[in-house]
C-alpha cells in the first residue's frame, strides 16, 4: 500500500453526516447553507471579521489581486521560496513579479529583504508573503515594511491552517490572508480555499468578484470582470466537518512531527526545518535538509518502496517562466531546494514507516 506525502483524513461520520444534510437541502450548486456556515464557523475560529469560501486557495489570491486591480506596469513583490500559485494570479494578470529570498532561521520571506525590494520598486501595490510548510512568516515586521512603503500585505497562509503567529492565527495582521483546502493539506473540503480579512469592504467585494462581479440588477448587469469563485454546498460541507477537527488535526500532526524529531536527534546529518520563536507552525509537512544526500535521489530510492517523498519547492527565481523576474536573493532559497526534502506526513503515519525511510536513507550514505 503507497503511503502518501499528506493524505486526506476524514473524522468518522462527520463529514458524510453534513454532506447528507446538503444533498438533502437539494442545495448542489455553489452558495447554500453549508457554504454559510463554512465561512462562519471560519470566522470564529481563526478570528477574523469575515471569511470568503472558495474554490481553491489560488482562486482567494486571485480575487485579490483582482482587488487590486492589477494590470501591466503594476509590481507585486513575493517570496521567492513558494509555490507558484503564490505569485501567478498577479503576474497573469500583467503584474511583474520582484522576488524575495527567505530568512535561514525560519525558511520565510526576509522582511529586511522585502524592504530593500519595496525601496528599489516604489509604488508596488502588494506584498505577498508565504507561510511556508506550516509556519507563519513574521506578519508584524512584514506589515510595518508595507505600512512604511504604501504596499498591501498578503498572507499566503494555504498550508498554515491552525497555526499561530504570537498567539494570533496565521494571516491575522495582514490585509488579507488565504488558506488552502485542498486534498493534501491538514483539512480539506477536496478542494477549496477560504480568503480571509478584517477589511469587510474588501471581503464584500471579493464576493462579488467570485459572482463574475454580477451587479444587482433583474438581468446579468457586468461593469468589470469577475470570476466563478465560490466554493460548491458539498465541498464546503466536507470542509466543515474538517475544521470541526482541527484541534484533533492539529494533536496528530504535533505527535507525527515529534517521533520525527525523535528519530532526527542521532543523526545529526539530518537536520529539520527551525522553528519559529514568535509561534506555532501546524507541522503540516515534515522537511530536512541533508548532508551529503541527493533529496533527488532519496524521493527516487523510496519511490521503489511505494513511499511518497519530494524535493522543497523549487525557487521562483529558478523556474523558467520568471527567469528574468528582478529579485533579491542571498542564495538561501536555492540552498535549501539543493538540499531540503520533504518527508511522509500524514496523520496516521506510523514508525514503521519512519524507520523504513530513515533506513533508505541510512542506505545511501
Amino acid at each position: 500500500m503507497k503511503v502518501f506525502l499528506s493524505p486526506p483524513y476524514m473524522n468518522g461520520l462527520t463529514e458524510r453526516d453534513l454532506v447528507d444534510q446538503a444533498f438533502a437541502s437539494n442545495y448542489i450548486a455553489p452558495c447554500g447553507p453549508m457554504v454559510d456556515a463554512l465561512e462562519q464557523a471560519a470566522q470564529a475560529r481563526f478570528g477574523f471579521a469575515g471569511a470568503l469560501a472558495t474554490v481553491s486557495g489560488s482562486m482567494a489570491l486571485s480575487l485579490l489581486a483582482r482587488a487590486l486591480e492589477i494590470g501591466p506596469g503594476d509590481t507585486v513583490v513575493a517570496s521567492d521560496l513558494t509555490f507558484i500559485a503564490s505569485v501567478a494570479p498577479f503576474a497573469t494578470l500583467g503584474a511583474q513579479v520582484v522576488l524575495v529570498d527567505s530568512l535561514p532561521e525560519t525558511w520565510c520571506i526576509d522582511p529586511a529583504l522585502a524592504e530593500e525590494a519595496l525601496a528599489r520598486h516604489p509604488g508596488a501595490k502588494a506584498l505577498i508573503a508565504t507561510d511556508l510548510y506550516g509556519q507563519s512568516c513574521d506578519i508584524d515586521a512584514l506589515a510595518a515594511v508595507c505600512a512604511r512603503h504604501g504596499a498591501k500585505l498578503i498572507v499566503d497562509a494555504a498550508e498554515s491552517v491552525g497555526a499561530t503567529y504570537r498567539g494570533r492565527s496565521a494571516g491575522k495582521g495582514a490585509w488579507a490572508a488565504i488558506h488552502s483546502l485542498n486534498g493534501n493539506k491538514i483539512i480539506t473540503s477536496g478542494g477549496g480555499g477560504l480568503l480571509l480579512s478584517d477589511d469587510l469592504a474588501l471581503l464584500a467585494l471579493c464576493r462579488k468578484l467570485a459572482g463574475q462581479a454580477r451587479e444587482p440588477f433583474p438581468w446579468y448587469e457586468h461593469a468589470r470582470l469577475g470570476d466563478h469563485g465560490r466554493l460548491g454546498n458539498i465541498p464546503a460541507a466536507i470542509g466543515l466537518g474538517q475544521l470541526r477537527h482541527l484541534e484533533d488535526a492539529l494533536r496528530d500532526k504535533a505527535r507525527v512531527w515529534e517521533q520525527w524529531n525523535a528519530r532526527f536527534a542521532s543523526r545529526p546529518w539530518i537536520h529539520p526545518m527551525p522553528t519559529a520563536d514568535y509561534g506555532e507552525p501546524n507541522r503540516w509537512l515534515t522537511v530536512v535538509t541533508l548532508e551529503g544526500l541527493s533529496p533527488l535521489e532519496a524521493v527516487a530510492q523510496l519511490a521503489a518502496r511505494g513511499i511518497e517523498a519530494r524535493p522543497i519547492w523549487k525557487p521562483m527565481h529558478l523556474q523558467p517562466v520568471f527567469r528574468n523576474a528582478p529579485a533579491v536573493l542571498t542564495g538561501v532559497g536555492a540552498n535549501l531546494f539543493e538540499y531540503g526534502l520533504c518527508l511522509p506526513s500524514g496523520r496516521g503515519l506510523t514508525g514503521v514507516v519512519m524507520d523504513e525511510v530513515l533506513e533508505v536513507l541510512e542506505r545511501m550514505r
